[in-house]
């Protein structure tokens, strides 16, 4: 007896791959649909700050406690950050050079353009994300899932210019002025091992930072801080306000905020070096 089912087979199998094919293109049209309907509402609620930035009347009261947030109450974790960061880049730039030229040259050099023009806005970004944008998400998130921000609609306030402007702002002026910090301890952290680790005198030091640095070299580092800092801003108000389910909510959009923004930093970074040095600005 010979079985003749081998057609009736192939279009079974036929009819199984078409299935898989079409639940592939709508998982695939689900997602890209989903990032296009958050790049529209994270473009709006930009549009919004922009809108409320200027608007009085302005609370100095409260942006002032968020710069003190943002600001102020990061000193000390990016100090440790920075400081530990430019004594291993003068470590190992001086361990480098010294297989190489048998001297450990250039090292202030080194870790000065790779502390302000690299290593300061990235390393500062990130730990303003995980310790300032992680708290902007949990803060606006449970206002948001205790119905908080409704009550504000209810009362006339724009959540927006009361809950997110001042946080926008506070991020945007706070980061450059962190990073110009931070460069400066990292730097102070490479002399102190340049010069009590690799006997290299000070004032070399000093000179192979300032001869060779240009103003246009700080300005590449702070138009990367003033873009991370609105990342940081835009990623952690998007996230707290649009938090559901509760408690597990907000647990997990803090951890999308901070994850998304230290991506994006990582991302941005790059376009961003390409960019300037496009434009010769350092």
């Amino acid at each position: 007896m010979v079985h003749k089912h081998l057609p009736g087979e192939s279009i079974e199998q036929k009819i199984e791959e078409s299935i898989e094919e079409d639940k592939f293109i709508r998982f695939l049209g689900h997602k890209v649909v989903g990032v296009a309907d958050t790049l529209g509402k994270l473009t709006n609620l930009f549009l919004q700050i922009l809108f409320w930035i200027g608007k009085k009347p302005i609370d100095f009261k409260n942006i002032t406690k968020q710069m003190t947030e943002v600001g102020v109450n990061s000193l000390t974790v990016t100090s440790l950050t920075s400081l530990s960061t430019g004594m291993v880049l003068a470590l190992q730039t001086g361990a480098a050079s010294k297989n190489i030229l048998n001297e450990p040259l250039y090292v202030g050099t080194a870790v000065g353009f790779a502390i302000v023009k690299e290593l300061g806005p990235v390393l500062t970004a990130v730990v303003i994300a995980g310790r300032v944008g992680a708290a902007i998400t949990a803060e606006l998130g449970t206002m948001k899932v205790t119905e908080q921000i409704d009550a504000l609609y209810t009362l006339g306030a724009n959540p927006v210019k009361y809950l997110v402007v001042p946080r926008f702002l506070s991020c945007v002026l706070m980061v450059p002025i962190l990073t110009i910090y931070s460069s400066l301890i990292g730097i102070m952290g490479g002399y102190f091992v340049s010069v009590y680790k690799l006997s290299i005198p000070g004032a070399r030091y000093y000179h192979d930072i300032i001869d060779f640095m240009k103003v246009g070299d700080i300005m590449h580092g702070l138009i990367k801080c003033v873009i991370f800092g609105i990342i940081i801003a835009l990623i952690s108000c998007y996230k707290g306000f649009t938090t559901e389910g509760g408690a597990e909510g907000v647990g997990k959009a803090t951890t999308q905020s901070v994850v998304i923004s230290m991506v994006l930093i990582l991302v941005s970074d790059t376009f961003l070096t390409n960019i300037l040095q496009f434009f010769r600005i350092g």
